[in-house]
């Protein structure tokens, strides 16, 4: 049986085991190569570390008690890394009292299974989180490819949850340590002193790149939405102004336009209905002379290309 999810799925999921008993180790290679699963093995927190520096596992299996480095400081670790943030992570352990279970899942586990392992309970669960993280992962993916680079983060500032590319920048910005990714203190501040409506937005620098911080609204009374930008749109968007005379929101339209971004998309991007998107665009064809959308992108990629 070599299917994880579903018959006829496609690569095999790798699967990181992390346990100091070489015993635990090959009866979990044994029960979960057959099941369809490529196993990485890692005896120690630190050499986990290592793997996920090369290789990005699908789930990833921890025995919270290791010498060393114990497992629940391994989780955050690994959770602090942006290859890693989303991949669900299964706490494997003999301790099963509650305050282990919760320091288990504040470490960012997502499941907690005691010692012995039955081993048909670990494939159903595992099966289970893999989907739930393809799909989390889709979603915000589709979410990304529309140019929303959305993050969530609570009061205290931790990061709870950001789509791919917004993970990624956010990474470049806020990375501190090992710990997890934390908006920046006068930003939290902003977050725990002011009403929701009169958070302004807040600019942050990620390499190179000047990111914008974009307050939206809150999803949960300790969930803050927030948009990401990068200046690199800022500053075609500005370009697109300057040179053809448009309003800020007509180059905000043509800046998506010139991605090849449908009207709806663009409405979403933006928060316009699709047709307020096309009232624009018609302002933008007559600005710019032309008469259809590809000749509007071809201008505004020379424009900012400098051709």
């Amino acid at each position: 049986m070599s299917d994880p999810l579903a018959p006829g799925a496609g690569p095999r999921s790798i699967v990181l085991v992390v346990d100091d008993s070489a015993d635990a180790l090959g009866m979990l290679t044994d029960a979960l190569e057959p099941a369809g699963f490529t196993v990485l093995a890692s005896t120690s927190g630190t050499q986990a570390l290592a793997v996920v520096g090369r290789v990005t596992p699908d789930i990833v299996l921890l025995d919270a008690v290791m010498p060393g480095m114990d497992g629940f400081e391994t989780c955050r670790r690994l959770k602090a890394m942006a290859a890693i943030a989303a991949v669900p992570v299964i706490f494997m352990t003999g301790l099963s009292e509650t305050e282990h279970v919760v320091r288990g899942l504040e470490a960012g586990g997502v499941d907690y299974l005691t010692k012995p392992i039955n081993i048909d309970e670990l494939l159903a669960r595992i099966r289970v989180h893999l989907a739930n993280a393809r799909a989390y992962q889709s979603a915000h993916a589709a979410l990304d490819a529309t140019g929303r680079f959305l993050f969530a983060a609570n009061r205290l500032g931790e990061i709870l949850w950001s789509t791919p590319q917004a993970h990624r920048l956010l990474a470049a910005a806020f990375a501190g340590g090992d710990g997890p990714l934390r908006l920046p203190p006068g930003l939290v501040a902003e977050l725990r002193d002011r009403p929701p409506g009169e958070i302004p937005p807040h600019t942050a620098m990620a390499g190179e790149d000047r990111l914008q911080l974009s307050f939206m609204g809150r999803t949960s009374a300790d969930e803050f939405l927030f948009r990401l930008t990068a200046d690199r749109a800022a500053s075609e968007q500005e370009q697109l102004r300057s040179r053809f005379a448009l309003t800020n929101r007509e180059a905000e339209v043509l800046v998506w336009i010139a991605r090849g971004k449908s009207n709806r998309d663009i409405g979403e991007i933006l928060g316009l209905s699709p047709r307020t998107v096309n009232k624009h665009l018609e302002q933008i064809y007559v600005k710019l002379g032309v008469e259809n959308r590809a000749s509007a992108a071809v201008l505004a990629n020379s424009a900012v290309s400098g051709r």
